[in-house]
């Protein structure tokens, strides 16, 4: 099942009220410098929280990105976890004013999903996608190929959302969880995937097509 906005509606309702209260409060010490720092912290906080609705690209085989972001990677690469054989992997970098939610890649059921704790390390680096905090989904789509894509923590993001759980039916786009703040996502796709990104390139999260199948 596809996951509604009102979950990203949940996931960052306390943040929001949170910094409005914390303006409001500092309003009334009349202190002009601390008054704009911090509301200049709270307009940054509901931008970073916000999530804009995105037009899904129809057609047979289409993956799309998982994240907003920018491509940081295209190898072919050993997927250990859940395929245990050589994959595409396309990695997309979040910085902080990037949407941090999360879109199905292409359409299937959830057949797995790992968490795995680890380090904090900056999210650009490679060593981040094997020692990173992280969330991994393994999805076989209607005609049996199988995809798996990863959030990844990064230095600042401490929090991996993932509202999914094994055995949902998910459609490409729809909304799945999120990363605070700044992070990764890791997309392992089959050997043979038309790819349509490079290295360099800005992807939108739902958007963007990664590749073909």
């Amino acid at each position: 099942m596809s996951k509604e906005p009102s979950a990203v509606v949940r996931e960052r309702l306390p943040f929001l009220i949170g910094v409005t209260v914390l303006t409001a409060a500092v309003a009334l010490l009349n202190i002009a410098w601390l008054t704009v720092v911090v509301g200049a912290l709270a307009l940054q906080t509901f931008w970073f929280f916000r999530d804009p609705d995105r037009i899904i690209p129809a057609g047979e085989g289409l993956i799309v990105s998982p994240a907003d972001g920018k491509i940081i990677a295209v190898s072919e690469v050993k997927e250990e976890r859940f395929l245990k054989d050589r994959a595409i992997k396309v990695s997309i970098f979040l910085n902080l004013f990037d949407v941090h939610v999360n879109r199905i890649p292409c359409s299937g059921r959830i057949r797995g999903i790992v968490y795995q704790p680890g380090k904090y390390l900056a999210a650009n680096k490679d060593l981040a996608s094997t020692e990173n905090e992280q969330n991994a989904i393994l999805l076989e789509t209607p005609s049996g190929v199988k995809i798996v894509f990863v959030q990844v923590a990064g230095l600042v993001a401490r929090r991996i959302v993932c509202w999914t759980k094994e055995g949902d039916e998910v459609e490409r786009g729809a909304r799945f969880g999120m990363i605070r703040f700044g992070s990764r996502t890791d997309l392992f796709l089959p050997l043979g995937t038309e790819i349509k990104v490079t290295p360099g390139q800005k992807v939108k999260g739902g958007a963007s097509v990664i590749g073909i199948l």
